[in-house]
């Protein structure tokens, strides 16, 4: 008997027996509807990170794609997977925000700040190419001790990059980056001139739950209040 096939098998039982009774209304209105999702979520393959629940979102709100980083190929570079949900949820399901959602302890920026990790696993070692500019900028702020965005004292000095470690420096301008990336999508581009489409960045914090932001073209994560 494989424990941990029987422990999913149980949970499905659960979910038949408590979880799905107790909301059938909402499920069978999901099953009888097409999807409108409203919200493009990219987010970390982690499995700590479960979007719904961070969310408050129930079946057909929100379109999830996940993977190592929360990355974003930019257009034409790595036409797969990542870019065919994006240009579904665009063009097809009409989604009106995207959210791209990085978070604290996340492996992938720990593999970029220690290459020799990915040694032996060379698909990882090539997907984290998409976040080498991040790294680049991650670096330089550290090396020149710029000011962080968005951080502060108590008393309202912002932080010095040299104060708070690079990794939470990096897995914001991962995240800013990723957007960039996004941004070079035909559908997404074309959505956004037309003002069918936002897009915002967080940083989900999951010792916490709390979540920073970045929208309207902000480079800062803001606190959500």
């Amino acid at each position: 008997m494989d424990p941990v096939l029987e422990q999913l098998k149980n949970g499905v039982r659960r979910f038949r027996s408590e979880i799905s009774p107790a909301q059938a209304e909402l499920f069978a209105q999901a099953a009888a509807e097409p999807q409108r999702p409203h919200t493009l979520f990219i987010t970390c393959a982690d499995s700590r990170i479960d979007p719904n629940a961070l969310t408050s979102t129930g079946p057909g709100e929100v379109f999830v794609t996940r993977n190592i980083g929360n990355m974003v190929p930019a257009y034409g570079e790595m036409l797969g997977g990542v870019s065919a949900v994006i240009e579904f949820a665009v063009s097809a399901l009409g989604v009106r925000h995207t959210v791209i959602c990085g978070h604290t302890d996340c492996g992938a920026m720990k593999a970029l700040l220690d290459p020799a990790s990915t040694t032996e696993m060379p698909s990882v070692r090539n997907w984290l190419k998409n976040a080498q500019t991040a790294l680049a900028v991650a670096n330089t702020l550290h090396e020149h001790a710029l000011p962080a965005s968005g951080h502060a004292h108590s008393a309202g000095c912002l932080i010095s990059q040299q104060d708070r470690p690079l990794i939470g420096t990096l897995t914001e301008q991962n995240v800013l980056l990723q957007i960039q990336h996004l941004k070079t999508h035909p559908s997404v581009a074309s959505a956004i001139t037309l003002g069918n489409l936002t897009v915002s960045g967080w940083i989900y914090d999951i010792a916490t739950g709390n979540v920073r932001i970045s929208e309207n073209n902000d480079p800062t994560f803001a606190p959500l209040a």
